[in-house]
């Protein structure tokens, strides 16, 4: 298998993206000789431009198009914009393009790239009629599998297939002395087990959060009788949330720093026992660093957004769940799932009977 120029799709979604990488490092592995070119949106630029397995990082500034192209003034820039990125991607020749996105704006991009070898997922594992794009189109078994399993699958398509994924984050060592500081100031209050705890969410994913009075009641029992400490993480607009939490406790706690990168908090991560917190990109970066979790399910499928590594699922079936009602008030899936219960699969994943 040789394709000197490689180009990866997977667009949007932080938590999506960090699940592609440890399919990406394989296909590097297998292809050393390579040179992979990743085409990715704002969020996580600076994110796979840290990664060693990706040698190329293009943005995909959608929504700067987007902007322009509705504006009167700016409709002819942006389109001229377009014209250009479209011909650069042209230029560079690519052998084989990969969308691991599989909706229709990737589709075009893999089309628009003039590459012969465009390999996609199949009619019924894509949407926005993205299989029309690819001319190598991979079938996924019908039962449901997780993304990293799906990531791994579509490599198939260019002839490589392994059994298992191998994966470390790359952290740069200017973060690793950040976080070292930290814990360095921090070491007279730590005390082992030392769980991070990530409460928070995007500004999209409210659903995805478990009840801070019960985060609260969890931090406190972990302090109490497991002797831990409590390491609160968090991201741009979580702060306030975490904050009312940790009021909440009896207990005192620690605040992780403010980190300003995804490679900052999976350094925080690599220095603790355990991640406890939902179904969100950080659960993720923990997991690629090694970290066991307890990840708490509300309304998202576990199957198809399970971690990397160990980990225990906390989950209560209530007939409607999973689903993608992501407007539900009720939420009656995530309030059902109590601390103790949270408690108890702690204990289990830290090997305390």
């Amino acid at each position: 298998m040789e394709y000197p120029k490689i180009l990866v799709l997977r667009l949007s979604a932080v938590g999506d993206v960090i699940r592609t990488l440890p399919a990406v490092k394989a296909l590097k592995e297998s292809s050393p000789s390579s040179s992979i070119t990743w085409i990715v949106e704002e969020p996580s630029r600076a994110f796979l431009e840290s990664q060693p397995e990706v040698d190329e990082v293009i943005l995909f500034p959608r929504k700067r198009w987007t902007r322009g192209i509705k504006s009167l003034t700016g409709i002819w820039g942006a389109i001229g914009e377009i014209r250009g990125f479209v011909k650069d991607l042209r230029r560079r020749k690519f052998d084989v393009v990969l969308d691991f996105h599989g909706i229709l704006k990737s589709g075009v991009l893999s089309f628009l790239s003039g590459s012969s070898q465009r390999i996609g997922y199949d009619r019924r594992s894509t949407r926005e009629g993205n299989f029309l794009f690819s001319n190598v189109k991979v079938k996924l078994p019908k039962v449901r599998i997780g993304r990293f399993e799906r990531n791994l699958a579509l490599l198939k398509g260019m002839g490589l297939e392994l059994k298992e994924l191998k994966y470390s984050l790359h952290i740069p060592s200017e973060d690793r002395e950040y976080v070292e500081s930290f814990f360095k100031a921090s070491s007279v209050s730590l005390r082992r087990p030392l769980i991070a705890i990530h409460p928070g969410t995007s500004r999209k994913a409210f659903f995805k959060r478990w009840m801070p009075d019960q985060y609260a009641r969890l931090s406190d029992q972990l302090i109490e009788e497991l002797n831990a400490t409590v390491l609160f993480t968090w991201g741009n607009e979580e702060l306030e949330w975490v904050e009312g939490i940790r009021k909440e406790m009896k207990e005192p706690s620690l605040l992780a720093p403010k980190t300003e990168s995804l490679t900052q908090l999976g350094e925080v991560y690599r220095n603790c026992d355990l991640y406890i917190g939902g179904d969100t990109g950080p659960m993720h970066i923990a997991s690629l660093m090694g970290i066991p979790a307890v990840v708490i399910y509300g309304p998202t499928d576990p199957v198809e957004n399970e971690p990397f590594g160990s980990h225990i699922k906390v989950r209560k079936e209530v007939g409607c769940n999973p689903c993608h009602e992501y407007s539900c008030k009720k939420l009656v899936c995530i309030k059902a799932i109590s601390a103790d219960e949270v408690f108890n699969a702690t204990k289990e994943m830290l090997g305390i009977l």
